[in-house]
């Protein structure tokens, strides 16, 4: 193998730059040339690349996203798309592609897999919702992020009386509901995968009121429910002044912590070691603290649950 390809596709996180740097130089110290594609697979599709070179990846493992950028292309979810995708890897002569991203990531990479691509995905989903890795790219530094803010909302929480119901990222998943809760000491997580029964709730929460503990957070997974009718059913409830926190694309950004840059850079050497060792149509994962790899075409299929152990542990250490 002479060259490979690397693309960042589907919502960006920290840890992403590590993972690429690190693709890069492993790939490189094999004498292996490697292209960047800009913006993901609308990049692939438009021939927007980037010949790297160690001096391209110098300076960037400190820095949050993705310098190569990502995009969403509904052009390459066509058949037509998917083909003229390889046909431009063909025509660059690239023998190997790196693709780091989420599920519709993985799922792109898979068909490009099956049009007889080699390549190897790197699971980067803030919501860890990707099966066959204990931890995605990304989900450290968001969970760091929304520890930061949660802990500043709490200081004004206590000072007002108030009841903070935030909003966390996590559309299927509520990981970082429920492990941000058992982290900030959060009265309640409400996450998509335990229905939530409000009543119940709200007659925690005023039995905490009748104890004298007057402020509550609510952690909620943007997943579970609309987060101001949280809020309005708890003021009803029980007379809390109540405000609604969406912390949003906040959780996304900022320097990655160092569990992520390790990931990142453990990933990267691993995705590129399989390539260039004949391995192809995988992901690379994290498994009790081990490098695995898992065919793609189990992936995609397969569904991460939420661990209910968490989530009964936020419940019990919350109330």
């Amino acid at each position: 193998m002479k060259k490979i390809g690397i693309l960042t596709s589907g919502g960006d996180c920290s840890g992403m730059n590590a993972a690429i740097r690190s693709a890069t130089r492993t790939a490189l110290g094999h004498g292996v040339q490697v292209v960047g594609f800009r913006k993901g697979y609308a990049g692939l599709l438009k021939g927007d690349l980037l010949e790297m070179t160690t001096r391209d990846v110098a300076g960037i493992l400190h820095r949050g996203g993705t310098f190569l950028q990502s995009a969403r292309s509904e052009e390459f979810r066509t058949v037509l798309g998917r083909e003229k995708a390889v046909r431009h890897l063909q025509d660059l002569g690239v023998e190997g592609l790196v693709v780091i991203g989420g599920d519709g990531s993985l799922n792109g990479a898979l068909a490009l897999h099956r049009m007889g691509v080699p390549v190897m995905g790197i699971p980067a989903s803030i919501d860890n919702d990707i099966a066959f890795t204990d931890m995605a790219l990304g989900v450290d530094t968001a969970l760091n992020n929304i520890i930061y803010a949660v802990d500043c909302i709490k200081d004004t929480a206590s000072s007002h009386d108030r009841a903070f119901v935030i909003e966390v990222m996590g559309r299927n998943s509520g990981y970082l509901a429920s492990m941000s809760a058992i982290a900030t000491g959060a009265e309640y997580a409400i996450i998509p995968e335990v229905e939530c029964d409000i009543a119940d709730l709200c007659n925690q929460l005023r039995q905490r009121y009748e104890e004298g503990r007057s402020n509550a957070i609510i952690i909620l997974a943007e997943g579970a429910g609309r987060a101001q009718n949280i809020a309005d059913n708890i003021k009803d409830a029980i007379g809390f002044e109540t405000r609604v926190t969406v912390l949003g694309h906040y959780q996304r950004g900022g320097a990655p912590s160092v569990f992520d840059r390790l990931l990142g850079s453990r990933f990267g050497h691993a995705a590129v070691e399989q390539l260039l060792a004949g391995e192809k149509g995988k992901m690379v994962g994290l498994c009790c603290g081990e490098i695995c790899c898992t065919a793609l075409e189990t992936v995609v299929v397969s569904e991460k649950t939420q661990q209910d152990q968490l989530h009964d542990l936020s419940m019990i250490l919350g109330i």
